[in-house]
Order: C-alpha cells, then sequence, then structure tokens
C-alpha cells in the first residue's frame, strides 16, 4: 500500500483490496474511537489494543513507512527512466483489480450499471483535471492530508493524484524531505479526520449497499485506467524541487500516435508483457489468499 500511494495514480486502496484485508482495515479503523473511548482512557491497554485489531494496524503502518522510505527513490527513479513500462505494469494491475473487485459482487442486476457508470465517469473526470497551485498555509495542509486519505482507502482513487490536482503534492514532499515536524502533524492531523469519518461511512455502506458500492468501486477504477495509460501526451509541464521540468498535465495517446509525435519507440511488446505481469501478480496474490481462506 505505501508503494501504490507514493505513485499518483495508484491506488493503496486497490492494492488492499486485492490483498484481501480491505474490509479487516475499514472495521479495525472504525472500531478505534470508540476502542479510545472504552478501554484505553480506562487504563484497559489490553482490551484496547484488541477492540482496534492493533497488531494488525501497527503491521499495517510498519510496512507502509517502510515501504515509503525505501521504495520511494526507487520508484520515482523506474518513474523516470522507463514511464512506459512501469504505467503498463500498473494498468495491467488495476485491470486485473476491476475483475477482481467485480467478482465480489454477490448479485449481478441490471440496476448495478448505473454505480459502475457513475464511478467510471467521475474517477476519469478527476483524472482529467489540470493541477492547481494552493498557497501552503496550515489550513490547506490539514484540507489537503483529510482528501488525499479518503482518496487513499478508496480503491480506484489515487490520494498523491488528489495531492497532484490540489498542487501540494510538492509541497508534501518537501516537508517530509525536510522533517518539517509541525507542517507533517497539521497534514497528519487532517490525514486522521478524514480517515476515521470516510472508514466509518463505507462500512456502514457496505453493510446496506453491499453490491451497488462494489459496482461504484469498480467504475473507480475503470475510470482510473486513464491516469496510467502507459502513452502520454505532455500538455504542460512544472519545476520540482529539484529545479527540473517534468510533466504537469497530460493526456493519453495510441502507442502509434506517441511513436509520431516523440520519435521514441512506444516499446509495445514489453509494455504487453509488463502489464500481464501485473495482471497475473493479482490473479497470484487471489489465488494464494482463497488458498489460505480454504
Amino acid at each position: 500500500m505505501g508503494a501504490a500511494d507514493i505513485v499518483p495514480g495508484v491506488s493503496g486502496g486497490t492494492i488492499a483490496f486485492i490483498t484481501g484485508i480491505y474490509f479487516r482495515l475499514l472495521e479495525a479503523i472504525g472500531a478505534a474511537p470508540q476502542a479510545v473511548y472504552r478501554h484505553l482512557f480506562r487504563g484497559q491497554l489490553k482490551a484496547f489494543w484488541q477492540a482496534c485489531d492493533g497488531s494488525f494496524l501497527l503491521a499495517l503502518l510498519a510496512g507502509i513507512i517502510g515501504s515509503i522510505a525505501t521504495l520511494a527513490s526507487a520508484i520515482s527513479f523506474i518513474l523516470a527512466e522507463y514511464p512506459i513500462l512501469i504505467w503498463s505494469f500498473f494498468f495491467g494491475l488495476i485491470v486485473a483489480s476491476v475483475w477482481h473487485v467485480g467478482r465480489q459482487v454477490r448479485h449481478y442486476r441490471p440496476a448495478l450499471l448505473l454505480p459502475l457508470l457513475a464511478g467510471t465517469v467521475f474517477a476519469w473526470w478527476i483524472t482529467t483535471l489540470p493541477a492547481s497551485e494552493l498557497a501552503p498555509s496550515s489550513l490547506v495542509f490539514f484540507g489537503a492530508g483529510a482528501l488525499a486519505i479518503c482518496a487513499m482507502i478508496l480503491p480506484g482513487i489515487s490520494g498523491s493524484f488528489i495531492l497532484v490536482i490540489l498542487g501540494m503534492y510538492v509541497p508534501v514532499l518537501d516537508a517530509i524531505r525536510a522533517l518539517d515536524i509541525s507542517t507533517l502533524l497539521i497534514f497528519m492531523s487532517g490525514c486522521l479526520v478524514g480517515l476515521l469519518s470516510v472508514a466509518r461511512l463505507i462500512t456502514w455502506a457496505f453493510r446496506h449497499f453491499h453490491d451497488p458500492v462494489l459496482a461504484l468501486l469498480t467504475g473507480f477504477m475503470v475510470g482510473a485506467l486513464n491516469k496510467v495509460w502507459p502513452w502520454k501526451e505532455t500538455l504542460s509541464w512544472r519545476t520540482n524541487s529539484a529545479g527540473e521540468l517534468v510533466p504537469l498535465n497530460e493526456a493519453s495517446i495510441s502507442p502509434l500516435g506517441y511513436a509520431e509525435m516523440t520519435g521514441q519507440d512506444p516499446q509495445l511488446l514489453l509494455a504487453l508483457l509488463c502489464a500481464s505481469v501485473g495482471l497475473l501478480l493479482v490473479l497470484l496474490v487471489e489465488w494464494a489468499g482463497s488458498n489460505r481462506t480454504a
């Protein structure tokens, strides 16, 4: 999840879903506020730990932080040096995730097409929004954290991409690199508020509208495919923290159009291979999870 959340366009919620921990994560987050009030404030540490599934959350948090700390530079390097291949891998990953999430629907019926289409159109629209520039005040950091974490917990919507749209992706990364503790605490406070709010809402929605919610989330992932399409035309540029020009707004084009526009090899065969690896990886994770359940 940490590795996915670094990349604008890939959702950590998608990774949680295909690895089979999504619902356990929602339940643990949703139970935390009540566990704090009922047990932690009364000094019942063991009861608190069990009520909020503390071992699971601790392992997950350690994995996310460890992944961000160790893989951020590697993923940034791969995105810069081999963009077509890595985006092809993510594309295959999400295509397989669409199939995986769609299979969780209990009763297929025509009415589910409405939330499916709504999710697809909404996520597609999100991926086409131009990036903006916000003055990085404390309130903006708080709001950006709340919005980004809500997106991160939803399969198909990337929290990092929300930060890019808000113009807060670079300021947040700069705060992390500079270890700006006060700014990071404000950002994390926003994340905490957003996480506790959206987790309880999603859990309630799944309990009462299981199949429509799954159809909506499937639509989110279908719409997100526009963001991870490997061949892009750069519409505008921005200067990153290192003073380098990097793409800001992009549009999806065909491999042939990419070759004609850039004069570069679209690497179609290698891209198909990487997409297949991503697809097979999801199928392998699902197979391992089903065997463990059995």
